[in-house]
């Protein structure tokens, strides 16, 4: 089985040596196929990437596209098997690649993703939600509906779970693919490539053995946004609205705020000042995505009311980096 490694790029950084030395201490990594999309580098990532023996295939920063960007990858690549991987997540140790690509043994698997570790620097709230997401999933795990059970008989948050997929580092079979493709996605081109596969009979691995060093140093605000758009997505995807109304949202802000301080009172070894930094970082980040998961599930219901132009520019501000 022929693989190959897809990454997009821009401006990647010092971290890209870091990122690209742990891919070729993969086993097997001397035999992995590699090609790049970079979009409009000037910091020396191009130079990088072909030192590390990438082909380099550069557009124009505005074309860079979640979804069109991969499949640009993958189309120039010829691996049966394409992993995917961002240009901040880190192989964590040797078996990254192996384990990744040993759950295409299964003819059955058309897709595997894999876990994620935070960063040593993680805000420790934010470093909780990454280690419960699929966090009761230790050992390989396949995502496909029930045998009996039709797409349209789950929940929505059971339809999400079956679904979920994170290209920060995964892979696909390339028939699957060549069937479903991930096409032009603003945002969610993962999870939206996972619920095509799954609600057509697929099967997608999550492959816990297999593990990148990835998390991000945000703001309450960054958050915010980020759950807006994440939770537009997935009422368009699933139906999924986890808060319905503007009294639910305040009353998530609140429980939400003080769920957050509990987390902060519980975390060990931080300073008076590092304690009272990170309770206002969490009351804001409580009021920020609570709003975000209000505005973005509701957002297409709540632009037809009379309020409805002020939240398209409230959305085009959203979507912006």
């Amino acid at each position: 089985m022929k693989a190959s490694l897809v990454m997009p790029t821009w401006n990647a950084g010092p971290l890209l040596e870091e990122v690209l030395a742990a891919v070729d201490a993969q086993p097997g990594a001397d035999r992995l196929e590699r090609i790049a999309i970079d979009s409009g580098s000037t910091d020396g990532t191009v130079a990088v990437l072909e030192r590390h023996g990438f082909a380099v295939r550069s557009i124009p920063q505005r074309e860079f596209n979640h979804g069109a960007t991969r499949d640009l990858g993958i189309e120039a690549s010829g691996g049966d098997v394409i992993v995917l991987l961002t240009q901040d997540a880190t192989p964590a140790d040797a078996r990254w690649l192996p384990a990744l690509l040993a759950a295409y043994d299964d003819p059955a698997v058309d897709a595997a993703w894999c876990r994620q570790i935070p960063r040593p620097d993680c805000n420790p709230l934010l470093r909780r939600r990454i280690d419960e997401w699929m966090g009761d999933r230790r050992t390989l795990s396949l995502q496909r509906l029930p045998a009996g059970t039709a797409w349209g008989d789950l929940e929505p948050m059971q339809r999400l779970r079956l679904s979920a997929f994170d290209n920060v580092a995964s892979s696909v079979r390339r028939t699957t693919w060549a069937k479903y493709r991930f096409g032009w996605r603003l945002f969610g081109e993962d999870v939206t490539f996972g619920k095509r596969v799954v609600e057509n009979g697929g099967c997608i691995a999550f492959v816990p053995d297999s593990a990148v060093v990835h998390s991000h140093r945000t703001t309450p605000r960054q958050e915010g946004k980020r759950v807006y758009c994440d939770h537009q997505n997935l009422f368009a995807l699933f139906g999924l609205r986890v808060i319905p109304d503007l009294a639910h949202c305040r009353r998530a802000v609140r429980d939400g705020g003080a769920h957050f301080r509990r987390q902060v009172a519980e975390e060990p070894g931080l300073s008076a000042a590092a304690r009272a930094e990170l309770e206002r970082w969490a009351t804001g980040y409580a009021r920020w995505t609570a709003w975000g998961q209000y505005l973005g599930a509701n957002s297409e219901r709540l632009r037809r009311r009379w309020f409805g132009p002020a939240l398209r520019l409230v959305d085009w501000w959203m979507h912006r980096p």
